[in-house]
């Protein structure tokens, strides 16, 4: 077989044995996703829970970069020391899968790919379709390897492959340039090393060159979270920097060494596969216990480096929504929803602005709150794009309904701000230019009103993150209170204009039409618990009486 031959075959087992791992990673994302972040999101009591926090979560998915996309999402409500400790974790849990795939599993590989297209082809729309692609994805892997040895047994024969890889692998820093170029491309050290792993087993590569390659695999695999962080928030650049660093500071404590480490790992455990991936696994546990102890000292050193910029001048610039997570859609969704509660700061700005407008001559807020509204719109319109992108990606039925209640979300509070802007902020200026003043009864119970909207809206966007059922409840409950206090006031109002007082006959239609749009607001506010309640069974289909 001619090196051209050879070497088409090794591009196109290397592609499968890629595809094998995107479709493993995929399928636990569609149904661990969510779950997945939201753990490493809950509070981590020290370091240690969360390097093995991280060491769970990638050895699931496969990828360390995927568990540094979703750690640098978290970055700000995260703190710097568990994070970085979820990325030593995360490095570990790269070495348990190879260390799987070190053995002799390829027998297995024809029952899980079976398995597999069974289990997807039946268990269309649920979770079982995604856990056959998982199935399908670990067998298509361990096929790839068996190719893959089939494809180098030949190479060992030929003096043009063993003359051009000697050429390849006589320098040490030009493996491990190698094997980092590689896993960059590929993004994926697991692939890397099981590639290694095989050139090793067929004797194309000696004990050095191997664990120069592995730790090649090992910086090129962080090098992808930083060039996806750079370029935007310093402070998502943290987590990537800090996790390259300790990579770079483990290969060169290494490197002097390997040929002593070669030794000792093939005493203790003979055979070239064995040696890739103990020492796969070895580097990555020896500079987890090194930097353990000193996370504090490089967080502190981080941020000293990365501080936080400055807030930008445009409030309507998106702060979270970042395009490189889109193919992410756990970490994707949750810079959505991210960035739609910085549009419910400024709708409860909004409402706190326009209630202010009733008391005294405050001409500056309502020409304010219009600028705010503009706010609103723009970062509405940012979100809607940044969704619609996330759905042309496959989602599980989880992520499509967290995609449904963003995109609702975001819309509603559009629609208040709407409401607020072009509604209750020309009540104030016609207030203010009529030189009208609201009874002292009437604006206590418009202040009420707006006390329990800024209310709901807290709870709303407690609804929306937390998915919490009884906040629901209150919610919606609390609905009823407010159409209450809508029916008192104008109740109040009516008897006032009856007993013919002067401030309630001129502002008669004034204070009903404020009344009547700070109830549409708060049925905007209160549609947030309606899918979830939907779910939990809690809606009745109708409020008519039979």
């Amino acid at each position: 077989m001619s090196a051209t031959h050879i070497l088409i075959n090794l591009v196109g087992e290397i592609a499968l044995l890629l595809w094998g791992v995107h479709m493993v990673q995929s399928g636990v994302m569609r149904v661990f996703g969510s779950d997945l972040r939201r753990w490493l999101a809950r509070g981590l009591e020290t370091r240690f829970h969360a390097l093995l926090l991280g060491l769970g979560v990638t050895a699931a998915l496969q990828s360390s970069t995927a568990t540094a996309l979703m750690a640098m999402s978290l970055a700000g409500a995260l703190d710097l020391v568990p994070a970085l400790a979820i990325m030593l974790g995360a490095n570990i849990g790269t070495t348990l899968v190879v260390q799987v795939l070190s053995f002799d599993v390829t027998i297995v590989f024809p029952l899980l790919i079976a398995i597999g297209v069974f289990t997807f082809r039946r268990g269309k729309g649920t979770r079982f379709q995604d856990l056959g692609r998982v199935a399908i994805g670990v067998g298509l892997m361990l096929l790839a390897l068996s190719l893959l040895a089939a494809a180098i047994a030949p190479g060992e024969n030929s003096t043009t492959v063993r003359e051009l890889l000697a050429a390849l692998t006589r320098e040490p820093l030009l493996n491990v340039a190698i094997a980092a170029a590689l896993t960059f491309a590929a993004h994926s050290s697991v692939v890397v090393v099981l590639t290694v792993m095989s050139f090793a087993v067929s004797g194309l590569i000696g004990p050095e060159a191997t664990l120069a390659m592995v730790i090649g695999a090992n910086l090129g695999s962080a090098l992808n979270p930083v060039l996806e962080a750079s370029g935007g928030d310093s402070v998502r650049l943290r987590i990537p920097l800090g996790n390259l660093a300790t990579r770079v500071v483990g290969a060169i404590i290494a490197l002097p060494f390997l040929g002593p480490i070669a030794e000792w790992l093939g005493a203790l455990e003979p055979g070239p596969s064995r040696l890739a991936a103990n020492f796969h696994t070895a580097f990555n546990l020896a500079v987890a216990l090194l930097f353990i102890g000193l996370l504090p000292l490089m967080a502190k050193l981080l941020v000293r480096l990365l501080p936080e910029k400055p807030a930008s001048g445009d409030p309507a610039k998106p702060l979270y929504l970042d395009p490189s997570a889109i193919g992410t859609s756990a970490v994707a969704l949750a810079n959505a929803a991210r960035e739609t509660l910085r549009m419910a700061d400024v709708v409860e700005k909004m409402l706190a602005g326009t209630q202010a407008t009733f008391h005294g001559d405050r001409r500056h807020l309502v020409a304010e709150t219009s600028r705010l509204d503009d706010i609103v719109d723009r970062q509405h319109q940012a979100i809607q794009t940044y969704i619609a992108q996330i759905a042309r990606e496959p989602l599980s039925d989880q992520d499509a309904r967290r995609l449904a209640e963003i995109q609702s979300f975001a819309i509603n509070l559009e629609h208040i701000g709407d409401i607020i802007d072009r509604n209750i902020t020309e009540l104030s200026a016609k207030r203010l230019r009529l030189k009208l003043s609201l009874s002292p009864e009437g604006l206590a119970d418009i202040d009420g009103m707006y006390a329990q909207l800024l209310d709901h809206l807290r709870l709303a966007v407690a609804v929306f993150m937390s998915s919490d059922t009884e906040a629901a409840r209150r919610l919606v409950a609390e609905k009823e209170q407010f159409r209450e206090m809508e029916r008192n006031s104008t109740e109040r109002h009516f008897a006032r204009v009856r007993e013919g007082r002067k401030a309630s006959i001129e502002t008669s239609g004034l204070h009903l039409d404020v009344v009547r749009d700070l109830k549409r607001i708060d049925a905007h506010l209160a549609a947030t618990a309606y899918p979830l309640l939907e779910r939990a069974g809690a809606l009745k289909p109708t409020r008519l009486a039979s």
